[in-house]
């Protein structure tokens, strides 16, 4: 006969998915929990990066929790500080900060005796019936590896560490990377200063509107609790998630060829210099590199002042960049729009399972999850957008939901006492890379191109099949699957 336990649950990172987690856990009953963010203070991403022109690609209100939309959006797509500010505000309204620990990096945890141990890089310890993970994918900066980057005279900021006391007014400015960031950084300061910026391979460009809510609008959708309901599930962006999500499982799929016109369209029609055009269109297909939005960048990659440079950096001098042309690029500032480290996930932590297997030597080979959640040997312990998971232009917010869905449900079985300890076997972990494996060779982000959706053995390292599936495989966990002690 079962009977309830109490459970401590750690989770590990205050930004989208550990708040999500943290109301979740106390709606279910579970109220010892702590919350361990190795920075001063919540909001993940949003808390970090705070770079001229960050804004979110995924309409504003469809980039909400599904039991928290907001109406005072400002434009269809929210600037990032209007998105840290809602996350600060939820976290108030549901209690979550009082069970934040600030300042507290996780440097070890091991599970021993029917629990896991953790100790933070100061020295507190604690231990926990139940992990959570909620690190997120990207949060370790990636420096690009460039000769002399250190000697630059000028002022050098990587973009998930902007310097706001630098003045860019009128200056001599570079960014280094084109992805969303890069993109969306020379769109804020186009007209504005001097810029040259470096594009190691041309990015295909979805066009989008980014109109303003009127005051009218921000107030109907106050007074309407259907009217905001239906912008968060706003049937137009719902429809084009799964037609895209569709489209990418099949490099050849009709969805993919509708993309490709699209934003070839775009290119065609915005660009005027032929020269210019030719420099800016990537010799690979839409969408097998991240998709990047963007209502203006053609516009300012135009502007007199703006210079799109294409030869290969050699080097970094003090007074600029040296292109591999022999020509050196005279700057004030440079900003170094390079991402993030895709693999760390929950590490540097040292993560210990059963019987002193280290997760270090599970992922030797490169990062992987039973559904993005569980791993082999590490019971009760538990990943939010862990790896293989569904990444993509659309809201990790929903992913992180239906994610938690199935979490809790694991969760339970403990929690209920129908077991002690709950982890994936081996041999379903197996299967799962397996399939997704074969099915990842046919997805267009196989179809040839660099990008961080690529492991380090050539194959896309993203869920590979569609949302629909997603959705299906979250909606109950296939306890076959699952090792109960």
């Amino acid at each position: 006969m079962s009977t309830t336990r109490e459970l401590r649950v750690a989770i590990i990172g205050a930004g989208m998915s550990g708040i999500l987690a943290a109301i979740k856990l106390r709606e279910a009953g579970i109220d010892n929990i702590v919350v361990y963010e190795k920075a001063d203070r919540i909001g993940g991403t949003w808390r970090e990066n705070t770079y001229p022109g960050l804004t979110c690609d995924v309409p504003a209100h469809s980039y909400t929790y599904s039991f928290e939309p907001y109406p005072d959006w400002s434009s269809y797509l929210a600037p990032g500080e209007e998105i840290q500010g809602y996350f600060e505000r939820v976290v108030k309204k549901y209690g979550v900060g009082e069970v934040i620990r600030f300042s507290q990096e996780l440097a070890r945890c091991e599970f021993s005796e029917g629990q896991w141990h953790l100790e933070m890089k100061n020295g507190l310890k604690d231990k926990a019936d139940f992990v959570i993970a909620a690190t997120g994918v990207l949060h370790y900066i990636n420096y690009p590896d460039i000769p002399g980057l250190a000697s630059f005279r000028g002022s050098l900021m990587h973009s998930a560490k902007w310097d706001h006391s630098v003045p860019l007014e009128g200056k001599r400015i570079g960014i280094i990377g084109n992805g969303s960031t890069g993109v969306q950084i020379v769109s804020a300061l186009a007209g504005k200063a001097k810029l040259k910026h470096f594009q190691r391979s041309a990015q295909w460009i979805m066009p989008v509107e980014n109109n303003a809510y009127s005051d009218q609008q921000k107030q109907a959708f106050a007074d309407d609790e259907e009217l905001l309901k239906n912008m968060q599930n706003e049937e137009t962006y719902v429809k084009a998630v799964m037609r895209f999500t569709d489209a990418i499982t099949d490099a050849e799929s009709e969805g993919i060829h509708e993309l490709q016109e699209i934003v070839t369209a775009n290119l065609e029609e915005n660009v005027v210099d032929p020269k210019l055009r030719e420099m800016l269109r990537p010799d690979y297909l839409v969408a097998c590199k991240r998709l990047v939005y963007s209502p203006d960048y053609y516009e300012a990659i135009q502007h007199p002042d703006s210079d799109l440079v294409i030869d290969d950096i050699e080097c970094v001098e003090p007074g600029g960049v040296r292109t591999r042309d022999g020509k050196l690029h005279e700057l004030d500032v440079l900003v170094l729009a390079t991402g993030y480290e895709v693999g760390p996930f929950i590490r540097p932590a040292e993560v210990i399972g059963r019987d002193g297997v280290r997760l270090n030597d599970v992922w030797a080979s490169g990062p992987t999850a039973y559904m993005a959640i569980s791993v082999p040997g590490f019971p009760n312990f538990a990943m939010l957008n862990g790896p293989t998971g569904p990444v993509g232009n659309f809201s990790l917010i929903d992913i992180a939901e239906r994610q938690w869905g199935y979490i809790e449900q694991l969760i339970e079985l403990v929690h209920s006492g129908q077991c002690r300890e709950v982890s994936v076997t081996a041999e379903a972990l197996d299967e799962y890379n397996e399939a997704r494996i074969e099915a990842a060779k046919t997805t267009v982000f196989a179809s040839g191109c660099t990008s961080w959706y690529i492991g380090a053995d050539g194959v896309p390292i993203t869920w590979p099949w569609s949302y629909d599936r997603f959705i299906e495989e979250m909606a109950k966990p296939q306890l076959e699957s699952y090792e109960l002690v």
